[in-house]
């Protein structure tokens, strides 16, 4: 599986404005490497949980085949096309008899293609993400993520920094951490 993300989240100055006050920083001068860090620490936060934080809109492309493929980006709000992908020649958008979709109600979202065509593979966007801005994540979730960002930002210069969310972080988020048994 490959994933894109085709429309990144959007991140409102309400996210950068509460990592300067965290930061107690007045100026202007770091909001770009701000925003890099917060962008980071959203990232982290789905690797963590397995949840992308704030609505963005990906492709998954995945093999075709006839039974039901799961989407690994979750939680997925809503399943917009499908194109099957040739081994050579263009995309070309599948029609919607052409293929099925389910989404549960655990966010996990899935595809079966009912028609393969010339498809050797397949095109999946998808919209997914808990909130659709920054103001409406939970409180936990956004004060996570600014005190990683914030966590990074002070320790820029310290080779030593450990690579793991510090254990406040994943205290805060642990109740959004989904656990899969093999």
């Amino acid at each position: 599986m490959m994933r894109t993300i085709l429309v990144p989240a959007t991140l409102a100055g309400t996210a950068l404005d509460a990592l300067k006050a965290w930061l107690a920083i007045g100026t202007t001068r770091d909001d770009a490497t701000l925003t890099h860090l917060l962008r980071a620490s959203l990232d982290t936060f789905e690797a963590f949980t397995g949840l992308m934080a704030i609505e963005a809109t990906c492709e998954e492309i995945h093999p075709a085949h006839a039974g039901w493929t799961c989407l690994a980006t979750r939680p997925v709000q809503a399943i917009t096309q499908a194109e099957g992908i040739p081994a050579d020649g263009a995309r070309f958008t599948l029609a919607a008899g052409d293929y099925a979709i389910d989404l549960d109600a655990d966010g996990g979202g899935r595809v079966r293609l009912i028609r393969q065509g010339a498809a050797g593979r397949i095109a999946v966007r998808l919209t997914v993400g808990l909130a659709t801005e920054w103001d409406a994540l939970p409180e936990a979730i956004r004060h996570g993520v600014i005190r990683l960002a914030a966590h990074h930002f002070r320790a820029r210069d310290d080779t030593q920094a450990a690579s793991e969310p510090p254990a406040a972080v994943a205290a805060l988020w642990r109740p959004w951490r989904r656990m899969r048994f093999a």
